[in-house]
């Protein structure tokens, strides 16, 4: 047995199998025990390390490898995971938070590691250890859908503080175990390492803009520039003598904006998160001796000596910012619970302050101890607290209604419609005619040829043939709807450019373009025409795909995410089609936490602002649903109406990217009924426009 062991431990192939498999089948266990996923890495790593199975080991050089790819992708992520316009827009809060929930925690740290006979640099190591967090609490805030509270934020960008403040420390206190130690020396490593930040931060971020838009939108190259970002600045960082983790995350703030939303982003965090992630979680879990630290009543009560300063430090730390900025009890109660999680840096840190001899095996069991603590207790009172924080009544800056669809001044409106498929053309003609009459607007049929070589050839006389054909239908449906029809022939090299260009040669106010086929991954729906409009419109879209004619539909469904001016348009929208045909527009509100009662009131008040007077009484109902599954709450609510209309979740990333909302392609791929999906122009170009006027598709 021990000679198989041996020759399995040698094999790599054996190493990265047996990795796998705990990946695969370990976490989904543990989860529907209702323990976290990272809790059975950790264990997984006990069972099969040198303390018990041995199959594993941290002298394996392949687990090493991968542990280390692990760790900075950790650290990358954790950058990358920041929402730097979160950040600035409440930086001073950010950075006063910050200080207080870094500060206390680390002198309280301190005190532990020095009565405990600890060295100064290592009880100064694990004073940082408890200063920083873990934003492991996010995905809750985003499904209560309470990012916009002002302590939220605050508490948010006070991540980026602890963490480098952390990572300074850690870089500080491993010089300082080195032995050869100086105050010039002390002085060069921050010179050098304040001179290596910034050219992380803005060279990498330059570098890559100007890559991400001369990479012709080729994921696989961006993919990869980020992954030799990643390691160029590890290797950075060591030649000045400080951690490669401290490139790791500083390289994840670099690109941070760079990347934004896109399906790069999706991608890089898959890769980490699916595959090296949980590796250093599992090689975390080699180096716990289960035995020697419950048999060690000094480890115990380190233990419980250091989660307890965390707990009370980091509460005083809230309490606090609430004296200094008006926070209420539940506010500081939920940035306690934010701010208690230590999972990334924490446990990178101490990692590296072991291999460095600053942090004993006793004290690196304590560290992962308290982080199962926090890691549980964290999530467990953010789900509670955060239920019914209060909200910004303003809507949220952007396009004002007037700017998205008409300025207030204009008496009526034109609807473009690209028309290509004559089966599809009387209902893209039908709804264009009913938005059209809301304001006495016209309707533009755009029909456009793609340019040959010779314009006098027969194939080029054909298709003009064909478009003029799809005009004439076109104007004869407009006579029918008793709607002015203005048709356009454009005759371009490239059918994207010439919708665009023509919607900002005649002063459109929307487009109105069919999906295509129904089913299909986002990238086959949104990655070729349709994707390329809605880059280039200076104008809203409304991307169709109808089973039925508009003036038929008798119900609408209106999912809400958001209560902000922009979700208005929508809405605004989809009263003025139940305007005409007499249907009935349901508001849904899905929300994966059960909302307490004054929670579900407040949400239910937002919807009737999003509504307006509502002049024409249409009939409107409010429904909040709670569901984990948001997908398939709305398809199930589906199932009862005649339409659903959405809005791309469309923001234009600093290199040039567009990102689509990965509910609204999931929708889009299931969904049985007629849908509308409304595209915002680029919204920048707006900016500072915050005017409300919900009237623009009034009648």
């Amino acid at each position: 047995m021990a000679a198989f062991l041996e020759n399995l431990q040698a094999e790599p192939i054996a190493t990265f199998a047996i990795l796998l498999a705990v990946i695969l089948s370990v976490p989904v266990l543990f989860e529907r025990l209702r323990l976290p996923g990272l809790v059975g890495l950790l264990a997984a790593g006990v069972i099969l390390g040198p303390h018990a199975l041995q199959l594993l080991g941290t002298e394996d050089p392949i687990m090493q490898l991968l542990s280390d790819i692990g760790l900075l992708y950790l650290m990358f992520v954790a950058g990358l995971e920041i929402d730097m316009e979160q950040f600035k827009r409440m930086k001073y809060r950010s950075a006063g938070f910050g200080s207080l929930t870094f500060f206390l925690p680390l002198a309280t740290g301190i005190g532990i590691g020095y009565f405990s006979g600890l060295a100064w640099p290592s009880s100064i190591l694990v004073g940082s250890l408890i200063a920083s967090h873990s934003l492991l609490t996010y995905p809750i805030i985003s499904q209560l859908d309470v990012g916009r509270n002002a302590a939220v934020i605050t508490t948010l960008g006070a991540t980026i503080f602890t963490d480098i403040g952390a990572l300074i420390i850690l870089a500080i206190c491993v010089s300082v175990g080195e032995g050869d130690f100086s105050a010039s020396r002390l002085a060069g490593l921050l010179i050098g390492l304040g001179l290596y930040a910034i050219t992380i931060l803005f060279g990498f971020d330059r570098l890559g803009r100007a890559f991400f838009r001369r990479s012709d939108n080729n994921q696989g190259n961006q993919f990869l520039f980020v992954l030799l970002a990643i390691f160029i600045a590890a290797l950075g960082a060591e030649i000045i003598g400080v951690e490669k983790i401290v490139g790791a995350f500083l390289t994840g703030l670099a690109v941070n904006e760079v990347v934004g939303d896109s399906p790069v982003k999706e991608k890089i965090v898959f890769v980490g998160t699916v595959l090296f992630i949980p590796i250093f979680f599992v090689d975390i879990g080699l180096l716990i001796d289960v035995p020697a630290f419950f048999s060690s009543p000094r480890a115990l009560g380190f233990a419980a000596v250091l989660s307890g300063g965390l707990l009370v430090s980091k509460l005083l730390a809230a309490v606090m910012a609430q004296r200094l900025y008006g926070f209420n009890g539940q506010e500081t109660l939920t940035m306690w619970g934010m701010t208690l999680p230590q999972v990334a840096t924490t446990l990178a840190a101490a990692l590296v302050g072991n291999r460095a001899g600053l942090v004993s095996e006793d004290i690196l069991n304590s560290v992962v101890v308290m982080m199962l603590v926090t890691a549980t207790l964290g999530p467990l009172l953010v789900r509670q607290t955060a239920k019914d924080l209060p909200l910004p009544d303003e809507p949220v800056p952007g396009a004002s209604f007037d700017d998205w669809m008409l300025t207030p001044e204009a008496s009526s409106c034109t609807v473009l419609v690209p028309v290509y498929n004559p089966q599809t053309e009387r209902y893209l003609i039908e709804l264009a005619a009913l938005i059209a009459k809301a304001r006495d607007g016209v309707i533009k049929p755009l029909a456009i040829a793609k340019a040959q070589s010779q314009m006098d050839s027969p194939q080029m006389n054909r298709v003009l043939a064909q478009r003029e054909l799809l005009l004439q239908s076109a104007i004869e449906l407009g006579q029918q709807l008793e709607s002015p029809v203005e048709p356009l022939l454009r005759i371009d090299r490239n059918v994207a450019d010439g919708i665009s260009r023509a919607a900002r040669e005649q002063k459109a106010h929307l487009i109105v373009m069919g999906l295509g086929h129904p089913f299909g991954l986002r990238d086959k729906l949104f990655g070729t025409l349709i994707d390329k409009v809605l880059w280039a419109a200076h104008c809203p879209m409304a991307i169709t795909r109808l089973h039925q004619s508009p003036w038929q539909m008798k119900s609408i469904l209106v999912p809400i995410k958001h209560f902000s001016s922009i979700e208005a348009h929508k809405v605004q929208l989809a009263i003025a089609l139940a305007n005409f045909s007499n249907a009935r527009v349901t508001l849904l509100h899905v929300t994966p936490i059960r909302p307490s009662v004054n929670r579900e009131k407040w949400i239910k008040s937002r919807m009737a602002e999003l509504v307006g007077n509502n002049s024409n009484n249409v009939d409107v109902i409010f429904n909040v649903v709670h569901k984990q599954n948001v997908v398939g709450a709305i398809l199930e609510e589906s199932r009862f109406y005649d339409l659903v209309l959405m809005r791309t979740h469309r923001r234009r990333t600093s290199a040039g990217g567009l990102a689509i909302g990965n509910i609204s392609s999931r929708i889009i791929q299931q969904l049985q009924c007629s849908l509308i999906l409304l595209g915002e122009p680029n919204l920048r170009a707006l900016k500072g426009s915050n005017k409300t006027n919900k009237d623009a598709f009034k009648v």
